[in-house]
């Protein structure tokens, strides 16, 4: 891995694809941090130590120099924003040799010493896409939980590969904090760019810093009329999608909706700063 003294400021942003990636919006994050920012690759792990090539199997892909294969693999790229540089980690959840494979990422989390580690996921449930899809954050450093005000989560039962992760740069002293978007469970095919544009709202906060959106907000708002217009042609969807707003609207604290708002003119802020 490249030493320290070629990164500004690191913060390590990862998403795997498969069952921590409902819709794959969390890989989409990934995807458009890549594209919106000079991006190199650093290296890529040794897909023969991890992957079932039965399960995830390799693809057949045209190039300029004929077909060739493209093998599953786990890729580490850097993001070189104005003020900082952030670490992409993407790749499909390995099927073997989990804790081997997080002792690797973290060896390499390690060598350039960022000041956070952020973990992506999304996950099926039954939050009503009308409404801002909730992003849920935890982290199992209790002095970074106090610091940024988050509960300690309780949840017990199976975890994916981010699970694992996120436990390993805790025992390896990293300061680690996992996103969790909410996928609305009757729109569950990919892309679902409002769900992508929730986690990268939320990256921005943790960052402090205004990304670059391009055209997703507009694609997010492409997609909920879509869906919309999908609903208005069965009445039974409709009515469970209107009994999931009435759940969501019920449930929703007064500070929750206060702490919203003041997230997004934090992020308003933001911009304003950086578009002067």
């Amino acid at each position: 891995m490249v030493g320290r003294g070629k990164f500004r400021r690191p913060v390590v942003v990862g998403a795997f694809e498969g069952w921590n990636d409902a819709a794959d919006a969390a890989t989409a994050v990934i995807e458009h941090l890549a594209a919106s920012y000079p991006t190199d690759l650093i290296f890529e792990l040794d897909s023969e130590e991890y992957y079932d090539y039965q399960i995830v199997r390799p693809r057949v892909a045209n190039s300029d120099d004929g077909r060739e294969i493209v093998w599953p693999t786990t890729s580490i790229s850097v993001a070189h924003l104005p003020a900082r540089d952030v670490v992409l980690v993407s790749g499909p959840e390995p099927n073997m040799h989990w804790q081997r494979f997080c002792t690797s990422l973290v060896s390499a989390f390690r060598s350039t010493e960022p000041e956070l580690i952020i973990l992506l996921g999304a996950m099926l449930t039954d939050s009503p896409h009308s409404r801002p899809l909730p992003v849920t954050a935890s982290t199992g450093d209790q002095a970074l939980a106090r610091a940024l005000g988050l509960e300690s989560s309780n949840y017990e039962g199976p975890t994916g590969i981010t699970g694992v992760l996120a436990d390993a740069c805790r025992r390896a002293g990293l300061r680690e904090i996992s996103l969790w978007a909410s996928v609305p469970h009757y729109v569950a095919s990919p892309p679902n760019p409002k769900a992508t544009l929730a986690l990268l709202s939320r990256v921005e906060d943790l960052l402090d810093t205004a990304l670059e959106l391009d055209d997703l907000p507009e694609l997010a708002r492409a997609w909920t009329r879509g869906v919309d217009e999908l609903a208005a042609e069965d009445s039974e969807i409709s009515e469970y999608i209107e009994s999931l707003e009435a759940q969501q609207d019920e449930n929703n604290l007064p500070q929750a909706s206060g702490d919203s708002i003041a997230a997004e003119f934090e992020r308003y802020l933001r911009r304003r700063g950086q578009a002067d």
